[in-house]
């Protein structure tokens, strides 16, 4: 991008708040009742393995793979399902794992396909951030880490044009 990239969040701090948020999540399950977690990729990937690691309760992991973005800093306006193969999920209790909701299209998209082709009725809905002032759709998040205000943020599975993912920070470049 040309700029220098700027700490928002130290990989520390993410580490942190990823355990408290696990715990957050431990208190809405019972401890040998068993959960689906459905990680968003790719972008949710380091957060999913991270957050999972400190779940006490019996945990299947499954992943699909949608997008919004493409080659950009803002959403398409589309969803694209790149690949929603799960199994039987019917009875279940799902938790779906997803690195940032912004305008809240992929998420909505995600739930309404949960709901109905696999007839989830118990779903519920953790994100690494929240970004409030870019929400279009009615969608809140059960569990969040962080909220982030209108940045462009890169690092900890996040992009900037498949890249940036593996840097273990999440930052961000002045405008």
């Amino acid at each position: 991008m040309g700029k220098e990239l700027k700490t928002l969040i130290d990989e520390n701090k993410l580490r942190e708040r990823i355990k408290e948020l696990a715990e957050e999540i431990n208190k809405n399950y019972k401890e040998n009742e068993p959960i689906v977690a459905i990680c968003v990729l790719k972008g949710a990937v380091m957060f999913f393995c991270e957050l999972v690691k400190y779940l006490k309760m019996p945990v299947r992991m499954e992943f699909v793979s949608l997008s919004s973005y493409g080659c950009s800093e803002c959403s398409s306006g589309r969803v694209s399902a790149l690949n929603v193969s799960l199994p039987p999920l019917e009875n279940q209790k799902v938790l779906v794992v997803e690195d940032i909701m912004d305008t809240g299209l992929t998420l909505k998209f995600l739930l309404d396909y949960l709901k109905t082709k696999c007839r989830v009725d118990d779903v519920k809905l953790a994100v690494m951030f929240d970004k409030k002032c870019a929400r279009k759709f009615d969608i809140e998040p059960d569990f969040s880490a962080f909220d982030v205000d209108d940045k462009f943020i890169v690092g900890f599975g996040l992009d900037y044009n498949e890249y940036l993912r593996n840097i273990p920070f999440v930052g961000y470049y002045e405008k």
